[in-house]
């Protein structure tokens, strides 16, 4: 057995990730309908003004103003019809003075109105004459041409994420491609000898591959591209092959082989293959992470204990992850509640306690850290801070929820 000489804090961990990161640099062009959730890699400027032209913001009449000033229901104003106007098509005719244009939302207000009428401040007198009963100020109900967007405003700036309206606003402006930071490549593989891919029947002493798709799940989840690789043995020059094969990627995430057991060789393999930057966090669960360079790829060793591994993943990989990728820190939803049952924690080790939300309360759900049903039917956890050894029944605290 080989101890852990040394662990450090959560806190340092998370330094030492942050100071060698480094944001994902590569570029694509992607379809605007492909673009939701992206991050813009340049600035758009706007090649057009939007709208493109003057459109009524109402159903109703277009009008000069002064036609209409005094207008009401016992002294309406009366305007010859000269035109209906459509959205897609451009007005044939002038408004002249004591003429008016029935129009749509959106269609082009014609040359020499000033004003829009909505439908309900008006009546027809005449197949040719309309009589309006409501006064209108020039610009009422008109959007005015370059009212949302001038050519060359800045619509995204480099960085931004591509949500919704922002892709909307790329579509104003005919954009139909984005430019986007592209998404970082993570490879995972799993470790150990024992370790079988579901599918296959089990021989004595294996299990199923777990954690290479719950960490799947993860990286798909947050910005980045899985790349799964098959289980390696539990030996340097297996460990060492994979690692090669893994390199060309953007992040390697390997899981078990990192604990300190004669057979955990993972921190062998790193030796030859590259640097380690921390081995060891002072949490429970997850104590036996690593963090590592294999030349300029960043590596994450995650503990092989299914609920450990996955704890960590939220813990520490979400974050390093999402930075890689230039995307906003991931906000989880959080409640308060108080705790329905006493919890006792390990001093000096910053616990994250799995639990359910039920009845008001947080129940633990934690079962153990080989046990992946201690999250997969928990509704979130809570954090022990490593000087606290018992949280009491009935303590209100705050549920991280997954």
């Amino acid at each position: 057995m080989r101890p852990f000489s040394s662990t450090i804090s959560l806190d340092e961990a998370r330094r030492r990730l942050a100071a060698h990161l480094r944001p994902i640099a590569r570029t694509e062009r992607v379809p605007l309908e492909e673009a939701s959730g992206r991050v813009t890699a340049a600035d758009v400027r706007s090649p057009i003004d939007v709208p493109p032209f003057a459109r009524s913001a109402m159903d109703g009449y277009a009008v000069v103003a002064e036609d209409v000033a005094g207008a009401s229901k016992a002294a309406p104003a009366r305007l010859r019809l000269v035109d209906r106007i459509y959205t897609g098509r451009m007005p044939s005719i002038d408004i002249e003075r004591g003429t008016c244009a029935e129009i749509a939302t959106g269609a082009p207000l014609p040359a020499g109105a000033d004003a829009v009428v909505m439908v309900e401040e008006t009546s027809k007198a005449a197949a040719d004459e309309i009589e309006i009963f409501a006064t209108a100020t020039a610009g009422q109900n008109i959007a005015r041409r370059g009212a949302d967007m001038t050519t060359g405003d800045v619509i995204v700036s480099s960085g931004d994420l591509l949500t919704p309206s922002r892709i909307g606003a790329l579509a104003a402006t005919g954009c139909a491609v984005a430019e986007v930071f592209a998404k970082p490549r993570v490879a995972i593989l799993s470790t150990g000898n024992e370790v079988v891919e579901p599918g296959r029947a089990l021989a004595p002493g294996q299990i199923y591959d777990v954690n290479r798709f719950t960490l799947g799940a993860i990286v798909g989840a947050h910005g980045g591209v899985p790349e799964p690789h098959r289980a390696a043995e539990d030996s340097v020059d297996a460990l060492m092959a994979a690692l090669d094969a893994c390199a060309k990627t953007d992040l390697i995430v390997f899981s078990g082989g990192s604990s300190v057991g004669e057979r955990d060789l993972v921190v062998d393999a790193i030796a030859a293959r590259g640097e380690m930057i921390f081995h060891g966090i002072a949490v429970r669960p997850g104590k036996p992470t690593a963090f590592a360079r294999i030349g300029e790829t960043p590596f994450l060793g995650m503990p092989g204990n299914p609920t450990s591994c996955l704890s960590n993943a939220y813990i520490l990989l979400v974050p390093y992850l999402r930075a890689l990728a230039r995307l906003p820190p991931y906000v989880p939803r959080t409640m308060r509640l108080p705790l329905g049952r006493r919890i006792a924690s390990a001093v000096n080790r910053h616990q994250f306690y799995t639990v359910r939300a039920r009845d008001g309360a947080a129940f633990p759900a934690f079962k153990g850290s080989g046990d992946i049903t201690s999250l997969s039917q928990a509704d979130g956890y809570i954090e022990i801070a490593a000087d606290t050894s018992v949280v009491e029944e009935g303590t209100v605290v705050e549920v991280t929820l997954f």
